[in-house]
């Protein structure tokens, strides 16, 4: 095969890995040896293993947009993870069929199978994400980025400094299924090899050339070795010592992204009063037959039938455009910024419509504002009591702790451990915080800010 693009056979490989020790390993459970054909793909345990995890379970009380919304009917994490699955399967599903029907599907493989790739991915975009969306990212740099915490720092290595003073959602969700979750330590949830490709928008560690210039990146340097293994399965380009093309199918899993969170954060702007319902009327209502939309009187039916339309216009052109671009998706030489770029103008501009109209009359609404600005205080108080605590644990022992300190590292769910590095110590102080839903992290920042001790 050719080595200057990459190939579906290797890109769909369902081969799953575990960790043990410095070796990194194919494995197969019995989930996998199932036997009776059709009783669970390998996507589905794919599935099954995400929708099972605590950390997916977790999501349902994180901010989707609106931060502790008072109005049970606006998405959380949870939901939208939901529904980007659902579109994504929509996305996979179609353009399997496409490759079916050109001969570019591998033996083997059905459409369904991407379909299911896809879904997996999507399910798990968000698993990485912390308490109060990314106001909570923002909140986890800025304080490692302080310069009076520097002193907190020293001894890190650049890469891990990188690291530590950039949480990532993207590159914590990579962490989250192939470390911390079920096998921890492992390989974690061991999905498959595409699945996991599928998943990755930004194929780089924190202190590569594109995560300076584009500030995202999905490889923390504790899942590196792991993923060298699974880009090597797959087959993916590699653009740089720690950076590789991305795998065409997370194209998909982005534009499935990029579709609910314009629509449907705007559809929840109008449940909740902040956007007219005919803002969303003018948005959308081109994208197909909406005679029955115009007769209808139920503000909540409406924004929902126009929804139904355009996202189902939105799959139908995203699908195709994959199918057109394939070549330059498989060269890694895709010339657009993602596949709704590529889209017919009409698509792509009713989206950053929504995107723009969703920046100027829901993202900066004061509700919105006032809770966000409440987050970085909220954070802070966490990271005050954990960092020194962790970082007097680690350098000095047990006997460097002061009886505050003490208590304070009985906060974190797994002890610290006199062979961790400070670096490692550091990443379980971000996997506790990155875990946290909103309430919990309001309810212990008010907690043992000692506000909330009557």
């Amino acid at each position: 095969m050719s080595t200057d693009r990459m190939h579906w056979p290797q890109l769909l490989s369902t081969r799953r890995f575990k960790v043990a020790g410095d070796d990194i390993r194919e494995t197969r459970t019995p989930a996998t040896l199932e036997g009776a054909a059709g009783l669970r793909s390998d996507f589905h345990i794919d599935h099954d293993r995400v929708v099972f995890s605590s950390a997916f379970r977790r999501l349902g009380r994180k901010t989707q947009v609106h931060p502790l919304a008072p109005n049970d009917h606006t998405h959380n994490r949870l939901t939208h993870s939901v529904e980007v699955a659902s579109v994504g399967r929509s996305l996979g599903n179609r353009v399997g069929a496409m490759m079916q029907a050109q001969g570019l599907l591998p033996d083997g493989y059905t459409p369904f199978d991407i379909g299911g790739a896809v879904q997996v991915a999507c399910l798990a975009h968000d698993i990485g994400n912390p308490p109060f969306g990314h106001t909570g990212e923002d909140a986890l740099r800025e304080w490692f980025r302080d310069p009076r915490h520097a002193a907190l720092l020293a001894g890190l290595s650049d890469a891990e400094r990188h690291d530590i003073q950039t949480y990532e959602g993207n590159a914590h969700g990579l962490r989250m299924v192939a470390s911390l979750e079920m096998y921890q330590g492992e390989g974690g949830m061991r999905l498959t090899s595409a699945a996991l490709g599928a998943l990755i928008k930004y194929p780089w560690t924190s202190d590569a050339p594109r995560a300076q210039a584009r500030g995202k990146f999905n490889i923390y340097r504790t899942e590196l070795p792991y993923f060298e293994r699974v880009a090597a399965e797959l087959g993916l380009l590699r653009k740089g010592e720690r950076e590789w093309c991305r795998h065409p199918l997370s194209y998909l899993m982005e534009a499935a992204d990029d579709i609910c969170y314009a629509i449907l954060d705007l559809e929840d702007a109008v449940e909740i009063g902040i956007l007219d319902v005919r803002e969303f009327e003018m948005l959308f209502s081109h994208f197909g037959e909406t005679e029955r939309v115009w007769q209808t009187q139920d503000i909540s039916q409406k924004c929902a039938m126009l929804r139904g339309i355009a996202v189902g216009r939105c799959v139908a052109e995203v699908a195709e455009k994959f199918m057109l671009h394939q070549d330059t998706l498989l060269a890694g030489t895709f010339p657009g910024k993602d596949l709704i770029d590529v889209c017919a103008p009409d698509i792509k501009q009713t989206l950053q419509d929504a995107k723009a109209l969703a920046s100027q009359k829901v993202y900066r609404h004061r509700t919105k504002l006032v809770t966000e600005l409440a987050s970085y205080p909220c954070i802070a108080t966490v990271l005050d009591v954990l960092v020194p605590a962790v970082h007097a644990r680690i350098s000095g022992g047990e006997a460097a702790l002061s009886p505050r300190q003490a208590l304070a590292l009985g906060l974190l769910p797994r002890p610290l451990h006199d062979d961790q590095t400070l670096y490692q110590a550091y990443m379980g102080v971000l996997d506790y915080i990155g875990a946290m839903t909103d309430n919990y992290a309001a309810n212990l920042a008010r907690e043992i800010s000692g506000v909330g001790i009557l």
